[in-house]
């Protein structure tokens, strides 16, 4: 019996673990107290690693389909198989790749994923981004200059946050590293600050806040832009050290104007009083934050949203600051000037529907279209990485459709899923217990900078293949250089480029070459931390509080933050016009839970037993005046499907507002997830509209769904 340290990969909080391993078996799990940065903190999914990593129905070997069915197979023949299917596809552009969200959550993807795009050579890329954050990745593009900069909370030392469309209670944080929110939102209130919640369910942040603000989902764009109406019109504007880092600001009152508070009450159904006030409690605060996620970015207007959120922060002086939103500056980063290139997208559009392109890829709605549709460039062949998107993209029915249509499909997963059942090819992923890992993307939004560093807790058994490797091999074939390639030999030559490139002449230390690429970057990162260090201290190096960062991180051409970009105010009389449409239907929205993440989740025991978690909540008064009763079953439906599902009656969701989770609906045939199909749960996407969009990022409108609900 040994003890080993790690890092949980389970969702963005990185919380510290601490193992206990016995042979090849995770045995106990518990946080890891010595953990600067978590403090021993951990959720029932971390305390869940170890089943999830035992779960007898993940895949050791590769499947190949033949005549229908599923066959075992040598890492080689699976290879050596896509390697000969490929010639059947001259046509790069025929082939996609889409990758999921767990591909963040390794290091194999964090090094890996970019170059394994670009190796396949093929404009048809899409990811779970649009899907999910798309929106702030565009604004922040627009504003700062680079996609990645996205400022996050500074919690710990705030005094006001106000929180839109997000339940950090249950979601650990979303592109934003916190371990323990909850503990973090009490000292906030015990140090005399508060807390504010915009939200139409009565989650568990809001519970725990100072102030619920109820309001209709989808509108939060017409409220975020109320309070910079109100800021101005209260001559409450105060940039404070930003002025010489930002554009003209005085423009922007103009195109607020349409938005006061009683233009936006109705719409919104939230007082224009409550609007006034907080517009002052956000001011007057010492050092306060605002921070929109999930209602606020899977929306209509997702992108002007995510610039109401900065922009009300850059308005009151709150932007890099301490309390105030700030941006991390993590180990493995590089320091760069204060000029860029700037930010731009539709570098190329896709065939069917001309949408363009944002960061490289099109909109996952869109991946249906590229299938279906005949001509020139049609997708015949498909890369899945990773995600699930048999689950996650909305009007499910048709993207299930379109799956089974193609003529080649490889699946990089440990499951035969929902999405893997299509596939001519699986090739399974080590479990946690036996992955190297690092936080390349999360560390970039953490609320204090930290560095940590692990290997894997339990050897890769004899015969199975490395997450990095698998994408390696894939580049390899994608290359052409065929699935026998030495790899690492191309690897020595891939890290001599990037060193030459660094212009060092040390050599990077580690035992694999994921290691020594690592070690690479974080000895030329702004702390010079190795991976020895890293290995000497398995708790983590705590690398101090977030610090300003401006005017370094801008990567705009004027050097200067762009407060009024051009698409984003070209898109504010669509916004106005909206605000002029009433809406009258029920509306559906999702929800988290801090048992879950997405569809990964659901075939561990201790994570889906006792009371359902995938039911439709509904307000009483809805449900007296629909005929519908708690623990009954509803029928739902909207454009473009229709479900049962079971009803849970409560007054912690809104009026004319019904919701449901999204990952269920594991009652699909042709998958092997024993646990899972037990509580098969509805798939919520079997429901939303593959056709809205937020058009300046492409992001699928998950929340906001119209729907007719009746008994079933």
């Amino acid at each position: 019996m040994r003890t080993v340290f790690t890092t949980c990969p389970l969702c963005e909080a990185t919380c510290g673990l601490e193992l206990t391993v016995e042979g090849d078996r995770i045995t106990k799990v518990r946080g890891d107290r010595e953990d600067d940065f978590s403090k021993g903190f951990i959720c029932p999914k971390g305390a869940s690693l170890g089943t999830l990593d035992a779960d007898p129905d993940r895949l050791s070997t590769p499947l190949i389909k033949r005549d229908g069915e599923f066959q075992e197979a040598t890492w080689e023949e699976a290879f050596s198989y896509i390697d000969e299917r490929l010639e059947d596809f001259p046509d790069r552009n025929s082939v996609a790749m889409y990758l999921g969200n767990p591909v963040v959550h390794s290091l194999a993807g964090g090094l890996y994923a970019g170059p394994l795009r670009k190796a396949l050579g093929s404009r048809n890329v899409f990811t779970a981004s649009t899907v999910d954050q798309m929106p702030k990745h565009v604004q922040v593009g627009h504003m700062y200059g680079s996609i990645f900069s996205i400022p996050v909370p500074d919690i710990d030392r705030t005094d006001f946050m106000l929180v839109l469309g997000a339940d950090p209670f249950s979601s650990n944080g979303s592109l934003w590293t916190v371990p323990d929110v909850p503990g973090r939102f009490k000292e906030l209130q015990k140090r005399g600050g508060s807390f504010v919640v915009v939200d139409p369910r009565r989650s568990r942040t809001a519970a725990a806040a100072d102030q619920h603000i109820v309001i209709r989902p989808g509108t939060d764009v017409f409220l975020l832009l109320a309070l910079i109406h109100e800021l101005f019109r209260q001559d409450l504007v105060d940039v404070k050290d930003l002025a010489e880092h930002v554009t003209d600001h005085t423009v922007i009152r103009e195109r607020v104007m349409p938005f006061s508070p009683e233009a936006v009450e109705e719409r919104t159904g939230v007082e224009a009083a409550t609007i006034r006030e907080l517009a002052q409690k956000l001011a007057s605060a010492e050092r306060a934050a605002v921070y929109g996620r999930i209602g606020t970015t899977t929306v209509e207007f997702g992108t002007v949203a995510s610039w109401a959120v900065d922009t009300l922060n850059i308005l009151t002086g709150n932007l890099d600051r301490p309390g105030g939103v700030m941006w991390p500056l993590p180990a493995h980063s590089k320091r760069g000037p204060g000029k860029g290139r700037g930010f731009g997208i539709g570098r190329w559009h896709s065939r069917v529907k001309g949408h363009p392109e944002v960061m490289g890829e099109y909109p996952a709605v869109t991946m249906v279209d590229e299938i279906e549709t005949p001509g020139e460039g049609q997708v015949r062949a498909l890369f899945t990485i990773g995600g699930n998107p048999a689950l996650s993209l909305p009007n499910s029915a048709r993207v299930n459709a379109a799956l089974s249509s193609l003529d080649f499909m490889v699946s990089v997963d440990p499951y035969l899923n929902e999405t893997t059942r299509h596939a001519d090819v699986i090739l399974p992923t080590p479990p946690p217990s036996r992955r190297d890992h690092y936080d390349i993307a999360f560390l970039n939004n953490s609320v204090r900078n930290v560095v940590k560093y692990s290997r894997a807790a339990i050897p890769l058994e004899e015969g199975r293949v490395d997450e990095t490797d698998i994408f390696f091999r894939l580049a390899t074939i994608f290359s052409g250089l065929g699935p026998s390639a030495d790899l690492d030999a191309i690897a020595a030559m891939q890290l001599a480029g990037l060193k030459q490139q660094l212009g060092v002449d040390f050599e990077p230390e580690g035992e694999t070459r994921e290691e020594r690429l690592l070690d690479l970057k974080l000895r030329t990162g702004p702390y010079g931390v190795s991976l020895k260090q890293l290995l000497d201290n398995p708790h983590g190096i705590d690398l101090g509080p977030l610090t300003p960062r401006l005017p370094e991180i801008l990567r705009t051409v004027s050097g200067k933050i762009d407060l009024t970009p051009d698409p984003i105010m070209d898109d504010l009389p669509r916004v106005l016009t909206a605000l002029e449409t009433p809406e009258t239907d029920l509306v559906l929205v999702g929800r988290r839970h801090l048992r879950t993440n997405n569809s990964w989740m659901h075939n561990v025991p201790a994570l889906v037993k006792g009371k359902p978690l995938c039911t439709l909540l509904v307000n009483p008064g809805d449900a007296q005046r629909i005929g519908l009763t708690d623990g009954k079953t509803a029928q739902v439906t909207s454009r473009v499907g229709k479900i049962e599902v079971l009803v849970e009656v409560t007054g912690d969701i809104a009026p004319g507002v019904v919701s449901m989770p999204h990952g269920w609906g594991h009652d699909l045939p042709g998958t092997q997830l024993t646990v899972a199909q037990e509580h098969a749960g509805v798939n919520v996407n079997l429901l939303t509209d593959d056709l809205r969009i937020d058009p300046l990022s492409g992001t699928a409108v998950l929340n906001g769904t119209r729907v007719q609900v009746v008994p079933a």
